[in-house]
């Protein structure tokens, strides 16, 4: 930094100070959002498992039991539903996910049901068919919109609008690492419904069909919801870590510019000492 006064030394140490507050900030904020997107995850897990037992019991149950949501069919249209976040400054969590969605959709008749705001925008720049973009804020999103689309969904998929849906998200493993998944939804598979071993005499009214047809777009809902509370944790975990490493950068940057400044300072003394002294 040779040739800068102390002056603009020292307005670039004000600087980086200020950016220091904003990022501690931020990364304060992440992580009061991720200890709350883990509480969520854990409070949706009972009913999740609640459904995901029923629907495992009745198709056990019953040798002779058909639904169109178990019929495989010829896949012409595929729906994904991604979900990512409304801003960024959370390392590599968007680009991931979109990448992944972007790489299994390549070549195929798909369309898209993105929910945050770098989906919507990532989608409609890469001329993707977007389905509806009412979901486009993820952080006003919440239970109720979740299984509203998945009754929408479900009823496309009846309708035959789509052959298969998927869910992509960025499933939360630790603060430190999230992982991009994607995750299909519909048709359900044998795996989806295999049974757990135990044999139930539970009796359902009016009849097992009617309640697994019921049923199948909440179950469908939770997924969603659970997928969608695994990608805030994600997020707040990515954007925590990354304004961690920013503060950091900041925190060495500061410490740089100060042996920088005093260096510069000692520089100007030692100049106008000799001055003095040359010319007295």
């Amino acid at each position: 930094m040779a040739g800068v006064s102390t002056k603009e030394i020292k307005t670039r140490i004000r600087s980086m100070e200020s950016t220091r507050q904003i990022t501690k900030a931020m990364e304060m904020v992440a992580a009061s959002k991720l200890r709350r997107a883990q509480a969520q995850i854990q409070n949706s897990r009972p009913y999740f498992e609640i459904l995901s037992d029923t629907i495992r019991d009745i198709v056990s149950s019953n040798r002779d039991f058909t639904s169109p949501y178990l019929q495989e069919r010829p896949v012409k249209k595929l729906l994904y539903i991604v979900i990512a976040g409304d801003r960024g400054l959370a390392g590599g969590y968007n680009s991931n996910i979109l990448k992944l969605v972007q790489s299994q959709i390549q070549g195929k008749d798909a369309v898209v049901l993105p929910i945050g705001k770098k989906a919507v925008d990532y989608f409609r720049s890469h001329k993707v068919p977007v389905w509806t973009d009412t979901y486009a804020e993820a952080a006003d999103m919440d239970i109720g919109d979740c299984f509203s689309v998945a009754k929408q969904l479900s009823r496309g998929f009846l309708n035959g609008e789509f052959d298969e849906i998927h869910v992509a998200y960025t499933n939360f493993v630790s603060v430190l690492s999230q992982v991009p998944a994607t995750e299909k939804l519909l048709p359900l598979t044998a795996e989806d419904t295999k049974s757990t071993g135990v044999s139930s005499e539970t009796i359902y009214e009016p009849d097992s069909e009617t309640v697994f047809a019921a049923i199948v777009p909440e179950y469908l809902g939770g997924i969603v919801y659970g997928a969608l509370c695994e990608s805030r944790a994600s997020e707040a975990a990515a954007r925590r870590t990354a304004m961690d490493s920013a503060t950091k950068n900041a925190d060495e940057m500061i410490a740089d510019l100060s042996l920088k400044f005093n260096r510069a300072r000692q520089a100007a003394i030692t100049q106008e000492i000799t001055e003095i002294v040359a010319g007295s």
